[in-house]
């Protein structure tokens, strides 16, 4: 198939294109760069069936040419990480809002399949031990920086869900649960690349809070595989579903694996989120995801576990020095 990936030259999507390609698909990349790198894609520049585009997806005219070029998009550009959602609200909304509507519009002009990447931020308060596709969505006030993150990706699923209810545009929705791996960047608050170049440095991990919140780490080559399956499942369209390793772990521990993995002599430290982000940070205290429906239509489980993405993030990193 002929794809596009928005987002492209970012973490997930660089991966994505590697997978697409190796598949013997076509891709095409749209990146403005702003959380993207083009280093991420340098070594599919060369690749007869890859092309890249620097350019923003608000740029509708540019936009609309590569998708009618496409036979499927995956939409994935997106502000990310918590620390530029704090920093960069604006922005932030206005990337992840009118970024998707321009995508979803342009493909409803040819009908276009879209996948759009979504998050477990979506889930917001809740406090269910396993995050459901049919639970409720509790978001916090708007005058708390991290809601505003989870709102603008809770109405890019209400766009895309319109889209398909109205005009028939084939669309499915995958809420991502902490993607990791090669590549990513501690930059913008990512905690596993994070934790990994202060260990492999002998700098303090930073555990943000009481460290008690937990988390699930998902692999990117198993998000990926994921994402490219839903894509082709005639029955996902329409549908949301949850993509993550059911594998839960504390942050606290997550750093004391990480110390042990790499065979770090770092200490551990506790900075209150009120030093990390800003006054009145809300943080949620747990984020697991049910893969149940995911699982029962693609068969997805993930087959790389937690130590494995430690090793690979370390091994990208001492090669990027």
């Amino acid at each position: 198939m002929k794809a596009l990936i928005t987002g492209g030259a970012g973490f997930i999507g660089s991966h994505l294109a590697e997978a697409l390609l190796e598949r013997g698909d076509s891709v095409a990349v749209i990146d403005d760069l702003s959380t993207g790198s083009i280093r991420n894609i340098e070594h599919l520049k060369s690749h007869t069936r890859f092309r890249y585009t620097i350019e923003s997806v608000m740029n509708v005219p540019v936009l609309a040419e590569l998708v009618d070029d496409a036979d499927v998009v995956f939409h994935l550009a997106a502000a990310v990480g918590v620390r530029l959602v704090v920093q960069r609200p604006v922005s932030t909304i206005e990337t992840n809002v009118q970024g998707t509507e321009n995508v979803l519009a342009c493909a409803n002009k040819k009908h276009k399949k879209v996948l759009l990447a979504s998050t477990s931020e979506v889930y917001g308060r809740s406090v269910r031990d396993r995050f459901n596709e049919e639970d409720d969505l509790l978001i916090g006030p708007p005058t708390t920086a991290r809601w505003r993150y989870a709102c603008s990706k809770a109405l890019d699923e209400f766009l895309a869900m319109a889209y398909y209810k109205e005009k028939g545009l084939p669309v499915v929705i995958a809420r991502l649960f902490n993607t990791v791996g090669p590549r990513q960047t501690g930059e913008y608050g990512m905690v596993v690349p994070s934790f990994v170049s202060r260990a492999l440095a002998g700098e303090p991990i930073q555990v943000y809070g009481d460290g008690r919140q937990s988390r699930c780490f998902c692999h990117v080559a198993d998000v990926v595989g994921a994402l490219i399956a839903l894509v082709e499942h005639p029955d996902a369209v329409g549908q949301v579903f949850n993509i993550g390793s059911d594998e839960e772990i504390t942050i606290r521990a997550l750093a004391e694996q990480v110390k042990a993995t790499l065979g770090s002599k770092s200490d551990i430290v506790l900075i209150p989120y009120d030093d990390a982000y800003e006054a009145g940070f809300e943080d949620m205290r747990r984020r697991a995801p049910d893969i149940a429906k995911v699982h029962g239509l693609i068969g997805f489980e993930p087959e790389r576990d937690l130590a494995t993405i430690i090793h690979d993030v370390a091994a990208h990193q001492r090669a990027a020095g």
